[in-house]
């Protein structure tokens, strides 16, 4: 099959990578256009772009699908099909007609369940234990197209977002590459989502990051690998903002109320709603990041002090 491959970030290159080694033919590539990161703030092409460039394709980074132009390059390349993951534009009603096996989306849950964003991130929040992967038709809705194909992935106890999406952006490729072979040869047939189990995952903000030290400390630990490693979880500490990597819940108690920190000999403790959190690896701002331990010697909280201040 011709194919029109939609993707942006990097759980989107695993995917590009095996259409390429498939026996499809990949005639272009649309990508969010350049945008600024780092530091400095300077215009980075996506990663998607980045691999689509290295193998000679060409590379569409409208910032609307709905413009007559990009609507014209996309007929005129005449793909049989439009694979999609973490492509980040809406497809408008128009152009989804255009393939004939369609756009066919990898979704990193197993649908209707975290329909939206950030679903990686939704299902460690939630505290699920099975996660997956799903291909399906887009239609206009948000994610409530036919499903194709699915697979499922076990949560680990101590994975972050960034863990968990990157084994899914793995196996998501075979399953995107097998899904397209079966319609190819006639023996997938597109099946409604489940009306039952729907939920949503919308983006996880930089404020919804912010940890919430009055929650349970089971909860304040998902909340901490949900946004790692973005939007990146973070607190405050007098004054100045402390970012926070993954902690390791204890059923032990911190005496004060949420918050207070607790120094002792080779470990920093956190009170929470119910029990506490021992702290990894902090990153002060403007610093790089550091062993809790390390940044406790070198800011010595005061007794009673508190976290989110």
């Amino acid at each position: 099959m011709r194919l029109l491959f939609a993707g942006t970030p990097e759980a989107a290159v695993p995917s590009l990578r095996a259409l390429l080694r498939s026996r499809h033919e990949v005639v272009a590539v649309l990508t969010r256009p350049d945008a600024p990161a780092g530091r400095g703030r300077a215009l980075r092409p996506s990663p998607v772009r980045e691999v689509a460039e290295e193998a000679g394709l060409e590379v569409l980074t409208p910032r609307s699908l709905r413009d007559a132009e990009i609507g014209s390059r996309i007929r005129a390349l005449a793909p049989d099909a439009c694979p999609v993951v973490a492509y980040g534009l809406l497809v408008p009603a128009p152009l989804l007609t255009v393939p004939r096996y369609g756009w066919v989306n990898l979704h990193f849950s197993v649908l209707p369940a975290w329909r939206g964003a950030a679903p990686v991130q939704h299902a460690i929040l939630a505290g699920d234990e099975v996660t997956g992967a799903t291909t399906f038709l887009l239609e206009e809705g948000l994610d409530t197209g036919p499903v194709l194909g699915t697979l499922t992935e076990t949560i680990r106890p101590r994975d972050t977002a960034g863990d968990l999406l990157g084994r899914l952006a793995e196996a998501g490729a075979g399953l995107l590459v097998a899904t397209l072979d079966a319609l190819e040869e006639g023996r997938l047939q597109p099946q409604p989502q489940p009306v039952d189990g729907v939920s949503y995952a919308p983006k996880i903000t930089v404020e919804d990051a912010r940890v919430d030290w009055s929650r349970p400390a089971y909860a304040v630990d998902r909340q901490v690998r949900a946004c790692t490693p973005a939007p990146g979880a973070w607190t405050t500490f007098r004054g100045q903002r402390l970012k926070v990597h993954p902690v390791v819940p204890e059923d032990d108690p911190v005496d004060g109320p949420p918050g207070t920190l607790l120094v002792t000999k080779g470990a920093v403790r956190v009170a929470t709603g119910a029990g506490s959190v021992r702290l990894g690896t902090v990153q002060p701002h403007g610093k790089q990041p550091m062993p809790a331990d390390a940044w406790a010697r070198g800011a010595r909280p005061e007794p009673g002090e508190r976290l989110g201040d």
